[in-house]
């Protein structure tokens, strides 16, 4: 008997075309931007600093606040007589409004957030960076309502538009882009000096990137008509049942502030970079950073993030039945299926390193800075997405307490780490060095998680998730070799080979390497029996076989 529930395999499916078409254009979005302003140049790493203030609260709205809260509260509001419409109008209501006056505050603000965020940076360059962030802080309300609709749409087994919205905002945000090439040209080594960026290329830049935000967000409201929901506001919010959530809340809302500070560390100390930037000396800081962490979330995105979150709802259900075997049962699928992924996608992204950055940067120099800072990066991805997957668990159990404990442990060793290095490390290693701290944190706080977890809800032992991992680093082993072998005979990473010769040439290894190493792994796995292997595939022939 099959433990991946079609169910859940259907929505999965839904949600990973969605997320591939996104991230496939969100990729597409990267190398034009990289193509209008650069990565390492001082341009790149001001709209860097200020396009991820938003994109961080939004990281930790979607990972924490709302679906902490929101669907385990949605999930119990459906047994009220009117279906649950009266809470979700209230707690609409009260989300927008908290988020509009955040958004308010935070774009206020902008000015003090570019200095928090930065370190050693020239007047010319800080003013920047802040007419950026004037134009960028509003998606943080943006990013809220979607997420908050979003999550009414997913309590309901509607899993489809939430991870396609994003689609029209990378095409909105591409469209901004060409326009921006075309109108003012393309400046990919940074010609274009701080004091010629005036108010029409910063509206166009930063203005085309949160109209997309924007788009992404009330597109949703399509799909509520669908399914029959309309929003009526409703700002009566005593004496409904809210106050559990927002009980919960809290905790995740304290979360949200620990993790601020640890990004507010992580890019200040990041920005000193900058610092050791000649004509001749490329260095990664901050917009090399945001290139190497978007490679990072490519995978993690697509599987992790589809799979946690339709089995999310499941758990919560299961969690409100107490149902604990079906909650473990449900939990440890889902984390077996993301190690399956996510060692592969280790491996192939650490090798391709070099051949990825390259399609950003066109010097070769920067291609090795940024390729430096996505392999080590690389190395987190696996405790990464099991932490989500955890973290998830946790919310469907409305516990927001626990998730705080071990967030706050990886986040006091990665400021600690941060700021170790930045008095330590050499300005070039820099950014490198913190990729590596974050992976090494993760881990520690994955180890953690789990301990707290077994206490919640019993061992695990029995399920297979440590069998699974282990069949699958067996297997990725071979594969490793292979596509090293691979990269070699195509001339390997030196300066001029055909790998990092052209954008067209490293897009061509990349994927002869990734498909060998792709063949090699599921060859090894379905020899040796893996289970999960075998139970995508033969969900996928369910699903497009018409069996």
């Amino acid at each position: 008997m099959s433990d991946l529930n079609p169910s859940v395999a259907r929505s999965s499916m839904i949600m990973a075309s969605g997320t591939i078409v996104s991230r496939i254009l969100g990729f597409a979005r990267a190398v034009l931007l990289a193509a209008a302003i650069g990565v390492t140049t001082d341009a790149a790493d001001a709209f860097g600093v200020a396009n991820q203030l938003p994109n961080n609260v939004y990281a930790i709205i979607v990972g924490g606040v709302l679906n902490a809260v929101l669907v385990p509260q949605l999930v119990r509001a459906r047994a009220m007589a009117d279906g649950g419409k009266g809470y979700i109008d209230r707690f609409v209501t009260l989300a927008i409004t908290v988020f509009f006056v955040v958004g308010l505050v935070f774009t206020i603000l902008a000015p003090v957030l570019v200095r928090l965020y930065t370190s050693g940076w020239t007047e010319e360059q800080l003013a920047l960076a802040t007419a950026f962030a004037y134009w960028c802080l509003p998606q943080l309300f943006f990013y809220g309502i979607y997420s908050v609709f979003g999550e009414v749409l997913n309590s309901r087994s509607h899993f489809g538009p939430f991870m396609w919205a994003p689609v029209l905002n990378n095409v909105v945000s591409l469209a901004g882009l060409v326009a921006f090439i075309v109108i003012f040209g393309a400046d990919p080594t940074g010609d274009r000096a701080i004091t010629d960026w005036g108010g029409d290329r910063i509206t166009l830049l930063a203005g085309s990137a949160t109209l997309g935000v924007a788009a992404q967000a009330l597109i949703l409201l399509v799909s509520w008509k669908k399914i029959g929901i309309t929003l009526r506001f409703n700002f009566r919010w005593r004496g409904f049942g809210l106050g559990p959530a927002l009980k919960a809340a809290s905790w995740s809302l304290a979360m949200v502030l620990v993790t601020q500070i640890g990004g507010l560390v992580q890019t200040a100390v990041a920005s000193t970079a900058a610092l050791a930037r000649t004509e001749t000396n490329a260095v990664a800081s901050v917009a090399a950073a945001a290139i190497a962490w978007l490679i990072f979330m490519l995978p993690h995105s697509v599987v992790t993030v589809s799979i946690a979150t339709a089995y999310f709802t499941r758990m919560a259900k299961s969690a409100s039945e107490n149902k604990i075997d079906e909650f473990k049962k449900d939990l440890t699928t889902g984390l077996r299926v993301i190690g399956l992924v996510s060692v592969l996608s280790t491996a192939v992204l650490i090798i391709l390193s070099y051949p990825v950055a390259r399609v950003f940067v066109g010097e070769y120099p920067g291609t090795v800075a940024l390729g430096n800072v996505i392999a080590a990066f690389m190395i987190g991805l696996v405790p990464f997405s099991f932490v989500y997957m955890m973290q998830k668990a946790f919310f469907a159990l409305e516990d927001t307490k626990t998730p705080f404990i071990f967030t706050s442990i990886q986040i006091a060793i990665h400021i600690t780490g941060a700021i170790t290095l930045g008095f330590l490390a050499p300005k070039e290693w820099l950014v490198v060095s913190i990729a590596l701290l974050t992976a090494f944190s993760v881990i520690i706080q994955g180890l953690i998680a789990y301990q707290l977890l077994r206490r919640r809800i019993g061992g695990l032992a029995g399920y297979g998730v440590g069998r699974s991992l282990g069949i699958n680093i067996l297997a990725v082993i071979p594969a490793a070799a292979i596509g090293v072998l691979v990269l070699w005979s195509l001339g390997g990473i030196a300066e001029g080979s055909f790998a990092l010769d052209r954008v067209v040439t490293s897009l061509i290894s990349s994927v002869l390497v990734g498909s060998a190493m792709l063949l090699v792994y599921l060859a090894l796995l379905w020899l040796m029996r893996a289970t999960e292997l075998r139970e995508v595939i033969g969900q996928l022939r369910g699903r497009f076989g018409g069996k």
